[in-house]
This record gives structure tokens, sequence and C-alpha cells, in this order.
């Protein structure tokens, strides 16, 4: 793995438009329960203008930012070898459906523990504005020869 990919920033990846149907998709696919995630009128009661996304809906937008790092030539990164380590998400406002949102990747931190690698990627996820909206940072194992 490249050390040199430690303070690397990807161009935004293109623009996203939140679906109603997606939101309400990925809310099944994780048991996301509460009606502001897939009921248009109790979200509206709630103060939102759509249904809401669950929190780790992030990562729908990371997972293309993640993909431009995997894709790098020099990375040195064996997609084949890579284990998911952690993931974190913060957010200034929940992601809801008719948001237009752009994902851009920094890595932030790449290190070698006990011959596999970890790299630290913070993907920033504005709107259509420009304003922060989440934060998703995933650590990703790069597992040494065996």
């Amino acid at each position: 793995m490249n050390p040199e990919l430690q303070g690397r920033a990807f161009p935004p990846a293109p623009p996203y438009l939140v679906g109603r149907e997606k939101v309400r998709e990925f809310s099944r696919a994780v048991f996301a329960t509460s009606p502001i995630n897939h009921d248009v009128d109790a979200a509206r009661a709630a103060g939102h203008a759509d249904v809401v996304a669950p929190p780790t809906f992030a990562i729908v937008l990371q997972e293309t930012t993640l993909g431009q790092l995997l894709a790098e030539p020099d990375s040195g990164i064996d997609f084949t070898r890579v284990v998911h380590g952690d993931q974190r998400f913060s957010y200034s406002r929940p992601i809801v459906a008719g948001d237009l949102l752009t994902a851009q990747l920094a890595v932030t931190s790449v290190k070698t523990l006990g011959g596999h690698g970890l790299v630290t990627a913070e993907t920033t996820i504005t709107d259509s504005d420009g304003v922060h909206v989440a934060t998703a940072v995933s650590a990703l194992v790069v597992r040494g020869d065996e």
C-alpha cells in the first residue's frame, strides 16, 4: 500500500439525487422501522421535507468515493485483500429524499500494522448549496501476505 496516499483528496463524485424509493429500500434492508423512513406524511409531521434516510445511508455515497481510491493506479491496494475495519458517520442534518448530494473523499491516514495496511478515508457529503450534511469515515484493512 502506498503511504503517499495519506493527505490525498479526490475530485467530487457526480451529484447523487436521493430518491424516495431508494430511502425506503435501504430502510427495509437495514430493518429501519421508523415511520419517518417509509411514510412521507409521518416524515413531514416530524418536520422533514420527505422520507428520512437511516443514518447508515451515507455509505451509498461513500461507496462511490471509495471506488475512486481503490481504482487509483498507484494505491497499492489489492481489493481482494481488503477487509472493512471500521465505519463511522457524523451528521449536520439528516439525509432526506429529494436531496442532491455531492461526496468528496480524502485519505486521512495510512498505517502499517503487523504486516497489514490500514487506510482511513473520510468522505464529506454536502448538499446542492455546498452545506455540510454528513461525514462518513471508513477504515480499510489491507491484509498482508499470508
